[in-house]
């Protein structure tokens, strides 16, 4: 019933959005996307109200035999890890639309059926990490370890100019089905020109972000199944997070340079977790000491990025000089 209700919840949410709020295309302004970023966090985080009466009154199933203060902590760290991993979406994502020339007027319905879609692979994604983490117990050494080699991987990764996402397998893949024009005509998708049925850029880009988020989620979920392994609390943190990364989008795409340190807080992250689940039998992390490991490391990156100035240099361009920012 809880679960039930929950993603109607979200299928509402969506249909309001493109139904209503955003029926008619137009580029989404700083102004408008910080408001409704700020509307997707407080939310997420009131929901952690609901979270506690949930689990105060019996009304979600809890196999980990949480209490309510402690599925409430869980739930809160579990979303500020997924929100935190979801900046690096948004440097891929900028990439994306920069490469397929998505116009800036259309990239929010690109973005809303890419989110829809990844509503559907993360909750497939979730309900299989849970159920090996219950059926084996050493995979959390595994996903721990996998979590560490991502983290060094994004340490020694200079930016994301390398990726290119013309030159991806997705991009190879998507156009052996599909035939391909390079034009965009308005919102669609499709167009048929001379009796044939042609894929637009959006659909491309709709395509690789969508399997880039899959990619991404190999890295997230495992992160927040070192929380906790609670179906629900899992679900929901990892999904409001998704759907506050539209708006979120909008609203830092457009200063990817000021935030050049915040790779350093998701390294530093990703290990903490990574570190957490290898050692998870044998010391036990008190839930406010992993939130505010995870607190300080974004607030250390943001404050880095804010009061370290770097020299301009040809290795550095300036932003205004940034081919991958979006017009």
């Amino acid at each position: 019933m809880i679960w039930t209700a929950f993603i109607a919840l979200i299928i509402i949410f969506l249909a309001l959005d493109l139904g209503v709020f955003n029926r008619k295309a137009h580029v989404i302004k700083t102004k408008e996307a910080a408001i409704w970023t700020t509307v997707w966090v407080s939310f997420a985080l009131a929901f952690s109200g609901v979270i506690y009466l949930l689990f105060q009154n019996g009304l979600v199933e809890n196999p980990t035999n949480l209490t309510p203060p402690n599925a409430t902590l869980k739930y809160i760290t579990g979303y500020l890890i997924e929100l935190s991993l979801s900046i690096d979406n948004v440097f891929v994502i900028a990439i994306i639309f920069s490469s397929f020339n998505i116009p800036s007027k259309y990239q929010h319905r690109v973005l809303f059926w890419g989110i829809l879609g990844a509503v559907v692979f993360r909750g497939l994604m979730i309900l299989f990490g849970v159920a090996l983490i219950n059926k084996f117990d050493w995979i959390i050494y595994v996903f721990g370890a996998f979590l560490l080699y991502t983290a060094y991987k994004m340490l020694r990764s200079d930016s994301e100019e390398d990726f290119n996402p013309k030159d991806s397998k997705v991009y190879r893949w998507v156009r052996k089905f599909f035939a391909v024009t390079h034009h965009t005509e308005g919102d669609k998708f499709f167009i048929r020109k001379m009796g044939k049925r042609m894929a637009t850029p959006l659909f491309l880009a709709l395509i690789v972000i969508e399997l880039t988020d899959v990619l991404f989620a190999l890295d997230s979920i495992p992160a927040i199944l070192a929380i906790t392994a609670d179906p629900f609390l899992v679900f929901s943190s990892n999904i409001l997070a998704i759907l506050g990364l539209r708006s979120m989008y909008f609203l830092i795409s457009r200063m990817l340079q000021k935030f050049r340190y915040i790779n350093y807080s998701l390294v530093a992250i990703l290990t903490f977790v990574g570190l957490k689940m290898i050692f998870s039998h044998h010391i036990e992390i008190p839930e406010w000491a992993s939130l505010a490991v995870i607190a300080v490391a974004l607030l250390g990156g943001v404050l880095a990025s804010i009061y370290i100035h770097e020299p301009p240099s040809e290795t550095n361009p300036s932003p205004t000089d940034d081919p991958h920012l979006p017009s």
